[in-house]
């Protein structure tokens, strides 16, 4: 697993416990985007409206990452949650930070 993957879970996964989720936000760019495929939220774009949209409906499961692929300043990983279900995280990064991040879930 690529180290910037396994430091973005780990960061979420804290987060999940703590609900330090300005915090988290600092993971991302400035102008960054979240978006979420099969549910009917967002997409956020800006690091305000990112750290707004996961206080207002924090996450209360971890994940675990079962997979990643890499390409560049890319990372599409595959993981699953503590409560049951999985997903994919597609990734790109910029100067270290999260530029894009868009969220699927299986079934």
């Amino acid at each position: 697993m690529s180290e910037r993957v396994a430091a973005h879970v780990a960061a979420f996964n804290e987060t999940v416990t703590t609900g330090a989720w300005e915090s988290f936000s600092q993971r991302f760019t400035d102008d960054a985007t979240l978006a979420f495929e099969g549910v009917p939220v967002g997409p956020f774009t800006g690091r305000p409206a990112i750290a707004a949209a996961y206080a207002a409906q924090p996450p209360t499961d971890t994940m675990t990452v079962t997979d990643v692929e890499t390409d560049g300043d890319h990372d599409l990983a595959r993981f699953t949650w503590s409560a049951g279900g999985a997903g994919t995280m597609r990734l790109t990064w910029r100067g270290g930070a999260i530029a894009a991040l868009t969220v699927s879930f299986d079934g």
